[in-house]
């Protein structure tokens, strides 16, 4: 009975262990998600106007721009997956990996080659331990992106794009990325980066939606050439903020989670070393009173 005791007391030592951990995450997380969402706020009215003015240059220039054109029979199609470098983020990860899975089904459904690009550990080894290649990968950064990590990501990218698939390039490039909704739901996202895609739509734009006029000076094209790849890096830039603060934030919630299970363990580790304390005494008193009773037998038998 004693044994258990202290097995017992081992088992709520090591769970109280982990849950200071726990906590400790839980606490760092989510002192770093609040950074995380003003940098992504921060970086938000520029990505619209930045939006809004390639908008209206690919829709009023005219210009057959390599990055804003459709190509014929396009074969090959990047994919962007961006993850986490660390783990302890719920299902995160996974979440972002399996539309990752889905997009890859849908473009070889369309005949297409899936040339795959991953940023964070979580990717990487997804991809290593099913043997398969990566065309590219960047780490280390999952948590807090830089402009220069997303600028980084963007040359690579647009380098393959420019090159087409007749060169070993793609044809086309998707982002895999997980938008931050709110503290309790962050939904995986998909995106196509290049060709850029400009609808119309029938009905007439809102005031606020109207794209502005512009002249082009020395040329549309020339303006294009510098405008596009600021925007592909601006672009990657945004969907890895979101993915930063999704990250912290899955990570604040599966953290508290676990304290809470630790929690709950302890209590219930507690009530079982009691029981177990109460019937190890309740034995004890039985031994003693057996004895006593034992003893004051013999010794009326003697008599």
């Amino acid at each position: 009975m004693a044994g258990k005791i202290r097995v017992y007391r081992q088992r709520i030592r090591a769970v109280t262990t982990i849950k200071k951990s726990t906590r400790a995450m839980e606490l760092v997380a989510a002192s770093r998600i609040r950074r995380a969402q003003e940098r992504s706020q921060a970086a938000t009215p520029y990505a619209r106007e930045l939006t809004r003015a390639v908008s209206a240059l690919a829709t009023y220039s005219h210009v057959d721009h390599p990055i804003t054109t459709e190509r014929a029979n396009p074969r090959r199609a990047a994919v962007l997956v961006i993850s986490s470098d660390r783990g302890l983020a719920g299902a995160y990860s996974s979440s972002v990996l399996r539309e990752g899975e889905r997009l890859a089904e849908l473009l070889r459904g369309e005949g297409k080659e899936v040339v795959p690009y991953v940023c964070g550990r979580k990717a990487v080894a997804y991809y290593r331990f099913r043997n398969r290649e990566i065309a590219g990968e960047w780490t280390g950064f999952s948590d807090g992106p830089s402009y220069d990590d997303a600028r980084a990501v963007g040359q690579e990218l647009t380098q393959a794009f420019l090159a087409g698939s007749d060169e070993g390039g793609v044809d086309e490039i998707h982002i895999v990325y997980t938008q931050f909704v709110s503290m309790m739901t962050q939904r995986p996202e998909v995106i196509r980066l290049m060709p850029l895609e400009v609808v119309e739509g029938e009905e007439p734009p809102a005031e606020e939606d109207v794209l502005p006029l512009y002249e082009f000076e020395p040329s549309a094209a020339e303006v294009l050439d510098a405008l596009l790849p600021r925007y592909v890096d601006n672009r990657i830039y945004h969907c890895m903020l979101q993915a930063a603060a999704s990250e912290l934030a899955a990570r604040q919630r599966a953290m508290k989670s676990a304290t809470d299970n630790a929690e709950e363990l302890i209590r219930t580790l507690t009530r079982e070393a009691n029981q177990a304390r109460q019937a190890e005494i309740t034995q004890e008193i039985s031994e003693i009173v057996g004895g006593a009773s034992a003893l004051a037998e013999s010794s009326a038998g003697s008599e």
